[in-house]
């Protein structure tokens, strides 16, 4: 007599023959999780070796420099505690996606905490609660007081049906970064602007053609509706519209007010009112125009303020941080870009020592001091944000002390809701947009109350994109509504 546990019908489908969560993930991604089972083996196998210490995983070299004298400090007091030593490797981005993934579906030893940057984390939470290759912290915080110690913007990307899996390593509010220097020069001023269409008015003299060649010298904002932009697609919509997904992981990209911020975007970037121009972070091409003063304003997360720093230190005492303008009087004058939590994974040959250690690392004062000294980022633990160090006044930013503008946008900064879907939803809003932008070009529409029917049409495709893969997913699809 067959085994129950073997299908009786083995001529059917091998996909309809697999549990239901395993749909959820694409075939690329089962091929990368494959590819970085075999290449991991080798470095799986020697961490296995040192069975005398935890194993960190870290994806950003930042990181590593600014935990090394901290991991140093802990491993020279170990002899002196009860405390388990730790050892450190940076693997970057991609590589630890991979080796991460391969290891939970693998079923393989990983690190003992992982780093997770937002971009991955959506992959772990497609199955079952239980299925999340991750440890459940959610009691552990709310026992030892934890989740009241930062703002809830900085947990929910890391958290799926109630359910919280890492420590959050940052908040990072969004604040516009102006070229004051040419403000000044020009005599204007920046005082009573609220909304988008104030910074417009009160900036649009630094768009005069004064070389005579029928365009502006320069645009008021660094901003363009394509792929590369999705970030700050995202982080306006998440400003002034709904997000993309809502508290309990459904898709709310096709919403009123998603659509009319999205049409606000686009008019930004055509017609005789135009204020936007393609102007790239990351980019040497990018870094050149801002150098040149071709846009005056720039959207700056926390951890921007550092790349600038490092990429232009040229325009040293130029810039100055100030609330994001709004799509309306009365709106939210921050947003949210990026973000990173530390997890501890079911493999964890330790539990009680690691999370002894993700707790000093991420909830120390040394930390949260050096984070914003060597990082420009501000920490998500409230009882530092009166830490000295944030009130230094920053030369760069025009002895601004930018730690306290941080400090004072966080508790406005709005929620991300984790999904699995999160990184298609942006590719297609992001797809949305070009095709809003190609449209106002052809068909010469440029107001941006005349865009929303259209905005709110491609809206519409995007989110059925999204819904389509969902429905196979009965885990999500199903699941109880967040409290």
């Amino acid at each position: 007599m067959p085994s129950r546990d073997v299908d009786q019908n083995p001529r059917r489908p091998l996909a309809d023959r697999l549990p239901p969560w395993v749909n959820a993930f694409s075939g690329g991604c089962w091929v990368i999780a494959i590819v970085g089972l075999i290449s991991g083996v080798t470095v799986l196998a020697q961490q296995q070796r040192r069975e005398d210490a935890l194993q960190l995983w870290v994806f950003a070299d930042i990181h590593r420099k600014l935990y090394t004298p901290i991991i140093e400090d802990w491993n020279a007091a170990v002899s002196d505690s009860n405390a388990e030593p730790v050892n450190q490797t940076m693997l970057g981005q991609e590589p630890l996606r991979r080796r991460m993934l391969a290891g939970f579906f693998g079923g393989l030893p990983t690190a003992d905490l992982i780093e997770v940057e937002r971009t991955m984390a959506g992959q772990l939470f497609a199955g079952p609660v239980e299925a999340v290759g991750l440890i459940d912290l959610t009691e552990r915080m709310k026992a030892e007081g934890l989740l009241d110690e930062v703002p809830s913007a900085s947990l929910t990307p890391w958290t799926t049906r109630d359910h919280v899996f890492g420590l959050p390593h940052d908040v990072h509010p969004v604040l516009l970064g102006v070229r004051m220097d040419l403000v000044e020069q020009a005599g204007l001023s920046l005082d009573g602007v609220e909304t988008w269409d104030d910074f417009a008015e009160a900036l649009r003299p630094l768009m005069a053609d004064e070389d005579g060649d029928g365009e502006p010298d320069r645009y008021l904002l660094a901003f363009w509706p394509n792929e590369s932009a999705r970030d700050k697609i995202e982080m306006l919509l998440l400003q002034n519209g709904t997000g993309l997904f809502d508290a309990d992981g459904q898709p709310v990209i096709a919403s009123e007010p998603n659509a009319r911020t999205l049409a606000m975007m686009v008019s930004w970037c055509v017609g005789p009112n135009r204020i936007a121009a393609d102007v790239r972070d990351f980019e040497a091409t990018g870094n050149q125009l801002k150098t040149q003063g071709y846009a005056v304003a720039f959207f700056m997360p926390d951890w921007m303020c550092n790349v600038w720093k490092n990429e232009l230190p040229n325009m040293a005492g130029k810039l100055e941080l100030m609330p994001l303008p709004t799509a309306q009087t009365g709106g939210r004058r921050t947003s949210v870009w990026g973000g990173t939590m530390l997890g501890i994974p079911k493999t964890t040959t330790d539990f009680d020592a690691a999370w002894d250690f993700a707790k000093h690392l991420y909830f120390s004062p040394e930390l949260a001091r050096e984070l914003y000294r060597s990082g420009d980022i501000v920490t998500p633990i409230r009882r530092f944000w009166d830490d000295p160090v944030f009130e230094t006044p920053d030369p760069y930013y025009r002895d601004q002390r930018k730690g306290l503008v941080y400090i004072d946008a966080i508790d406005e900064v709005p929620e991300r809701h984790a999904s699995p879907y999160a990184q298609t939803a942006i590719y297609r809003v992001a797809d949305a947009a070009t095709a809003l932008l190609r449209y106002a070009q052809s068909e010469g529409v440029y107001e941006q109350e005349d865009l929303v029917d259209e905005a709110m049409r491609l809206l519409e495709y995007a989110e059925q994109q999204v819904r389509r893969p969902m429905e196979t997913n009965l885990f999500l699809r199903d699941a109880e509504p967040a409290s």
